[in-house]
């Protein structure tokens, strides 16, 4: 696929998530496989309603200067790339309900149609320590993917990793992941109302 085209891509579903409050101004990541050995990310400057070609950066497996440009999430990136052969998009996002719905529960089991039908039953995945989970996130995000045969993995208080061959279904599935989630809570928060 052409560079270009593929930095459109980026930017598009970029602005999107923005919009939708899965990207920060500086908090996400996403990325692109472009050959067999390399991979454009985000940089550490990316502001995610205004990526340009100045905020994607080009890294070959082999670490040089341009990763210190880098998201911070380059090495999980890079870790799911060289271990997962269908992984052609990567997006780590921290969509609001999402991860509210995380921090009370093990297990999202939508409700909704949508979330029934495409997602089925997500496991929450504890991070145990986020003191040190940057230099554990790498193995052990790569290792769920292969361990679980999924393509998302939540985890509790973090965030969303997830990835696909095709940069639309992975957006429609942070999406709909998303608004089951929200459907959870707005269901819990009814239920918790009813005895007012």
């Amino acid at each position: 696929m052409n560079k270009e085209h593929l930095k459109k891509k980026l930017y598009a579903l970029a602005l999107s998530m923005f919009r939708k409050d899965f990207f920060g101004i500086y908090h996400g990541s996403i990325s692109a496989k472009t050959e067999s050995n390399r991979f454009l990310i985000n940089t550490k400057e990316a502001i995610f309603d205004a990526l340009d070609s100045s905020s994607l950066i080009e890294l070959y497996y082999k670490k040089d200067y341009r990763w210190n440009q880098a998201s911070i999430d380059s090495n999980i990136h890079h870790s799911i790339y060289s271990q997962i052969s269908d992984a052609k998009f990567i997006c780590f996002s921290m969509p609001p309900f999402t991860t509210a719905y995380s921090l009370d529960h093990n297990i999202i089991t939508p409700k909704d149609y949508f979330g029934y039908k495409e997602l089925g039953s997500i496991e929450i995945v504890d991070p145990r320590s986020f003191d040190d989970w940057y230099e554990r996130a790498s193995s052990e995000i790569a290792y769920y993917f292969q361990s679980k045969k999924t393509d998302i993995m939540v985890i509790r208080g973090y965030g969303v990793y997830t990835f696909n061959r095709d940069i639309h279904e992975m957006a429609k599935k942070i999406a709909i992941l998303e608004k089951s989630c929200r459907l959870l809570l707005l269901d819990n928060t009814k239920n918790d109302t009813a005895f007012d």
